[in-house]
Parts: C-alpha cells; structure tokens; sequence
C-alpha cells in the first residue's frame, strides 16, 4: 500500500501534525480546570479565598485553546481526506486499468461482481482504513497514554488504577477482535455474491419476465442478502457486547478513583480539582480506548478488503506483449499451423490439428454445427486466447510476437452478440476510430444497411441508445456492430454469426457492398445460413474441432457429406 501512500504523504504528515496539536489541546484542559477549581474556586492556596481573576485568565486561556484545537480539528480533517481519496482514486485507477489488460479466462475467475464490489466498495473500504489510521491511530494512542501519563502526574494511585485495569480492556477487545476478523472476509464474499445476482438479473430481465422467474430470482437474492445480514449481524454482536464491556470497566476506574480520591482528599493529599481533573482524564482515556475499537475493527476491515484489491493488482496479464508493431511487407494474411486449443481449466480440446491459410482480400466463410469450434478458432486470430499448440500467423509473424494493440488495430470484429454503450449512434459507430469524420461515419452506416432506419429516427446519427442497446432491434444492434467494423477500415475483417437478425436480402446487400467499398481486405464470415455463406471465395466446414473440408459452394455440394446436409436442411429458405 505504501506505493499509494508515499504519493500523497505530505497531505498524510501535515494531517497527523495537526491531529497531535489538537489531542494536545485536550490533553491540556483538564489540568486548567484543576488550577480553576482549586484556586479561582476552593481558594486552597488562598485560605479558603477564590480569585475572580485566575477563573477569568485561565477560562479565557481555556477557550483559545478549544478554538485552536478545533481548528487543528478541521485542517486535520481536510488533510485526511485529500491524502484518503486521492488514494482511493489512484488504486481504483490502477484497478481498473489492471483488469482491462485481463485475459478472458481472468475475467471469468474473478466473475464480474466480485470485481465491481472490489472496484467499489473494496476500495471504499480501505480508503477508511487510510484515514482512520493517519487520523485516529494517532488520536487514540495521544489521548490513551497521554491520558494515562498526566494521571500519573496528578496523583501516582490514580495512575495505577488505570494501569491495572488497561489489560483487561486490551483483553476485552483482543477476544471480540479475534471473532470479528475472520468475518470481515466473509462478508465481502457474500456483498460479491450480490452484485453478481444483480448484474446477471437487471442484464437478463427481459428473459426474467418472458420466463415469469420473477419469483424465483427475488428469493435467490433474498437468500444471497439474508447471509450477508446475518454475517453483519454477528459482527455486530460482537462489537454489541465489547462496547458495554469496555465502559463498565472504565467506570469502576472512575468510580476507584473517586473512592480513593475522598481519603485522600481528607488526608491533604490531593485537592478536589485533580480528582476532577483525574476524572476528566479517564473520560479521555474511555474515548480513546472506544476509538481505537471501531479504529481496530475498520483497520480489520480494511486489511481485509486490501487483501482483495491486491488480488488484482498483482494478477499479471496472462497474454503477455510480444516486441513487434507491424509487418510492413504483408497485410491481410492469416494461417493456422497444426494449431490445436482447449479452454484454460477444462482440459477437453475444443480444436484440433487446423491447418489453413486465408490470403489478402479472400473472403472465407466458417460454417459447421453448433459447439464445433467455429467462435474458437476466430478467437485465436486477435488473440483472445492463446493456442494450446501449434501456431497463428497474421501478415507471416505469430500473433505472439505483436504487441496486442497493433495486432488488434489490423483487425475489425464482429462478435455473436451485439455490444453497445450508453451513448449516441454516432459515437457507437466511431467506438473504435473516435478521430472518424461524419462522412465517414455515415459511409460506414450505409456499407452496414443502417444509415436507412438511422435517419428515420428524430435525432439521426445524434439518437442516444439505451444501455446495451435495449432501445434498438437485435437487426439495427448488429447492423450498428458491424458499421462500427466497417469505419476501422481494418485489414482483417471478422463477421461472427453478426448477421442472423438480418433478412436475407439485406444480408446480400452488406456483404455486396463490403466487397466493392473494401475489395482488399481479408474477410472471414462465420454463419449458419447456406445463403450467408455460398458467394465467399471459400467455405470452411468444421465437425467437432476439426476441418472436415474447404471449398466453394459447388466443391462442397458436391464432395462434402456435411455440407449436403445443411443444404437439404435449408433447401426451402435457400430457394
């Protein structure tokens, strides 16, 4: 954590300068009191006279030092937070950028909700930690033994008093601290847990309601919070229990004090201000050692929250940069050397011995049954994953060795389902070219069959969409997806299942219009239909993993079992 720390330690230092000057301030009132009570009041050093003018001195002395200390107080408080939440923001900066260089299978072990609730409230939590450790690690420990050395000072017995009964308390809280500790873990695992039914439900609610599961999923979240409550609960029992316990303690302090206090103040040992004065002290004292209770139970929560957030910040990306930004002498080229690939985890092989090579400007289509690997294999082209063996090649160099972002910014993608932000049509399309100018964003729509139904709506291209798109059709998302490809005027164009919401005429019209406006780069189709495939320049039938065969339309009519099948499957919708 030092690493944040050490950026923003001069707000950190100046917070706990100002934090002792204030705890001075308290420290020092109640022996005023004690000279103002024991010679403005009682007059003992006056035979019995009090003297107006040591009550008007010092209680004047007495309220400057409040102001001063309250104003130690709010500069303390300031400085605490610049230090705190700029902490915060820079973890949760560093966070953030951490998990999008994550690989998908990183992803999925973290599971989203537990890294919102790490992102969020993880952080929250030790920012606490951070500001009650700079502000009240160093007010309670001031205000304990600080208390505890100007007991000493007003009267030796006192200051025993206090001291013996000081283990029992640090016992009291070590045994509730011990139960509480385990807990605080537990409970960021069950808020996890929440955040995941809440993200899975409010993202699949239409499914929810079409499926009449409201029910069920409002007593799968009950359940969810009904452990986390009962987690809080225990943690608060316990601490229900430590807080009167830590009291009762103090208050037989105070009340020995007093006892042993009346004999010595018939005796002339000591004057009725330093009892008071003693009594004052062991109230400072009570607060500070309840202080340092909540302060030990938030750094507990907060160390176990760190604990998470270092989780992701120490994950390294698990595809690591090649040193290579691009092959000048090749563009749009792509083979697949004996390449075989299974999923992190799962151990069953999703490919097996591919072997193909697509040339610059070929337009090759994918088809084979559902699960046989066809999603996979163009996955390993941007290098989404890495292949279990065997080799990709795009421009004649393994993708291994390209730095990803300019192995990336060769390709356009197009995945199964459409993704869209929370922002208008315009800047969806020019998501992966911002520096786009209008011409081209509204070329880009007319390649992609949307620039129709986009200008049909009041604001045009200025039309804002709903969050994930829910506001347009499944056709108008993909042809929105496959416009914001379009506009990359990538080398390497990837269409992944992208166009199944569209009719079939349109469909020939997109891939018409791809071919005259981008006749040179690389196109690789993954589909279902007969019809969305048979004008590639090649078709690619795949049948559990493996390339079953490749060829045209006519070729595969002809010599390929599979392909006849799909065919006589789609005969009618063909013609």
């Amino acid at each position: 954590m030092w690493k944040y720390i050490r950026q923003y330690l001069f707000f950190a230092i100046l917070a706990a300068l100002f934090m002792i000057s204030e705890v001075m301030m308290d420290l020092i009132q109640p022996g005023l009191m004690s000279e103002i009570v024991d010679n403005g009041v009682l007059g003992l050093h006056n035979d019995g006279i009090g003297d107006l003018n040591i009550i008007w001195r010092l209680g004047a002395k007495m309220i400057l030092l409040v102001l001063f200390g309250g104003f130690c107080g709010s500069m303390n408080n300031v400085f605490v937070h610049m230090s705190g939440q700029n902490i915060g923001n820079e973890m949760r900066k560093d966070c953030f950028r951490n998990i999008m260089t994550f690989s998908f299978p990183q992803l999925d072990s973290f599971g989203t909700g537990s890294l919102v609730t790490r992102v969020t409230n993880d952080i929250t939590q030790v920012q606490n930690f951070v500001s009650q450790f700079v502000r009240g690690m160093i007010r309670t420990t001031l205000l304990t033994f600080g208390s505890m050395y100007f007991m000493f000072r007003l009267n030796k017995n006192f200051g025993m008093i206090v001291l013996c009964a000081f283990p029992f308390i640090v016992g009291c809280m070590a045994v509730c601290l011990s139960k509480a500790n385990p807990l605080f873990s537990k409970l960021q695992a069950q808020l996890d847990s929440i955040n995941a039914i809440m993200q899975e439900d409010v993202s699949g609610i239409r499914i929810i309601k079409a499926c009449v599961r409201e029910i069920y999923e409002k007593l799968r979240f009950g359940k969810a919070n009904d452990k986390l409550i009962k987690t809080q609960m225990r943690v608060l029992v316990i601490f229900a229990f430590m807080n009167p316990a830590v009291n009762a303690l103090m208050y037989f302090v105070v009340a020995a004090i007093l006892l042993i206090g009346s004999f010595d103040v018939g005796s002339g040992v000591t004057t009725p201000g330093s009892i008071m004065a003693a009594i004052t002290y062991t109230t400072q004292l009570l607060n500070g050692v309840l202080m340092l209770v909540m302060l030990f139970q938030n750094i507990s929560r907060g160390y176990a929250s760190w604990k998470r957030v270092k989780e992701v910040l120490d994950s390294r990306p698990e595809l690591q940069d090649g040193s290579l930004n691009e092959n000048p002498d090749c563009r749009g080229t792509i083979e697949f050397r004996d390449v075989s690939f299974a999923y992190p985890g799962s151990g069953q092989a999703v490919l097996e011995h591919i072997s193909l090579k697509v040339n610059q400007g070929e337009t090759i289509a994918i088809m084979g049954a559902t699960g046989c690997g066809k999603t996979s294999l163009i996955h390993l082209i941007p290098r989404f994953y890495d292949a279990t063996s065997g080799t990709v090649l795009v421009d004649g160099v393994d993708v291994k060795e390209y730095r990803q972002k300019e192995l990336r910014e060769k390709i356009a993608i197009t995945l199964q389902k459409s993704e869209l932000f929370s922002m208008s049509i315009k800047e969806n399309i020019s998501w992966g070219r911002i520096d786009a100018a209008d011409a081209d964003i509204k070329s880009a729509a007319v390649t992609a069959q949307a620039d129709d139904f986009i200008t049909s709506t009041a604001e045009g291209y200025d039309t804002p969409v709903a969050e994930r798109g829910m506001s347009l059709s499944g056709g108008q998302k993909q042809r929105l997806s496959i416009a914001r490809a379009v506009l990359k005027a990538a080398e390497i164009l990837i269409f992944d299942d992208s166009t199944s919401a569209l009719d079939l005429k349109t469909e020939a019209n997109l891939y018409e219009a791809l071919q005259q406006s981008y006749p040179e780069s690389t196109k690789i189709i993954v589909a279902q239909r007969i019809a969305s495939v048979r004008r590639a320049d090649r078709i690619v039938v795949m049948d559990n993993g493996r390339i079953a065969a490749v060829g045209t339309h006519e070729e595969l009519r002809k010599n390929c079992q599979i392909y006849q099948d799909i065919c006589h499957s789609q005969i009618g919708e063909e013609e």
